[in-house]
């Protein structure tokens, strides 16, 4: 079954798209194909790639019990609240929405807190800072099928073509006749050399 799966994996690789622009930020590749989108591109031929990704992680501060307890009760509050309006909105009560959505919000955050301290304390003390991760990339490059790059190049304002234009003539090699009449060349010089000089002798 893997190989009969081999050649299906290799055509799905869209990292072996041909490189249509690089950007240094997300913001640019997405604006890139964005505009190709716009301008009725099919960019089911397009892929955005992030070149040397690495995880950035920013601390940002101690974790304690207090800190523990109030994210938990925010992330509580926000979730009993989400659950109370939903269960207002959809239930046939009469008491109102207002009262389910007040009860969310108590018992949301109550929970969080429970949940914050608790998880806090779970870590035995090897996790006791606040952070942030974020993925970064050198670049981000746009990828695109081969046979739809030229157009992509044209909506982009790119311009040229797809594939490159080879280069300018080069140093071919030379031909039979010309090596031919060379030799010929050095063949009259040796002669016209030879008679110059005196005959050899024993």
């Amino acid at each position: 079954m893997s190989t009969s799966m081999g050649p299906r994996n290799a055509a799905m690789d869209v990292t072996r798209r041909p490189v249509l622009t690089s950007y240094d930020d997300y913001a640019g590749a997405q604006k890139a194909v964005d505009t190709l989108s716009d301008n009725g591109f099919p960019v089911q031929n397009v892929a955005i790639v992030g070149v040397d990704v690495r995880i950035v992680e920013s601390v940002l501060g101690r974790l304690t019990w207090g800190r523990a307890a109030m994210s938990g009760m925010f992330t509580g509050a926000w979730f009993g609240t989400a659950i109370g309006l939903f269960v207002g909105l959809f239930s046939g009560t009469t008491g109102g929405l207002l009262p389910l959505v007040g009860l969310g919000l108590l018992y949301g955050a109550a929970f969080g807190i429970v949940w914050g301290l608790v998880s806090h304390a779970m870590t035995g003390g090897k996790r006791d800072f606040v952070s942030r991760q974020q993925l970064q990339a050198s670049r981000y490059d746009v990828l695109c099928e081969q046979a739809v790059i030229g157009e992509a190049r044209r909506i982009l304002g790119l311009g040229g073509s797809w594939p490159p234009e080879p280069p300018g003539p080069t140093a071919t090699a030379p031909t039979q006749s010309a090596i031919d009449e060379a030799v010929q060349k050095a063949t009259d010089a040796v002669a016209e050399t030879s008679d110059g000089l005196p005959p050899a002798t024993a």
